[in-house]
């Protein structure tokens, strides 16, 4: 049996170019992270809407 490891170090919020998509990675409330893979399309939305919503 495999040996449970405690959910430490997630990291900060990151995004890395895998081939021709993005990987984001953001931490989350009770450890982990939420793990999404967008184009650039999305990514440019993304960023409009946070712009937006925060400002610039």
């Amino acid at each position: 049996m495999a040996a449970m490891k405690p959910r430490t170090g997630d990291g900060p919020m990151e995004v890395t170019q895998e081939g021709r998509s993005l990987i984001m990675r953001v931490p989350i409330d009770g450890g982990g992270r939420l793990v999404l893979e967008i184009n650039n399309d999305e990514a440019q939305s993304l960023k409009q809407c946070l712009i937006e919503a925060v400002g610039e």
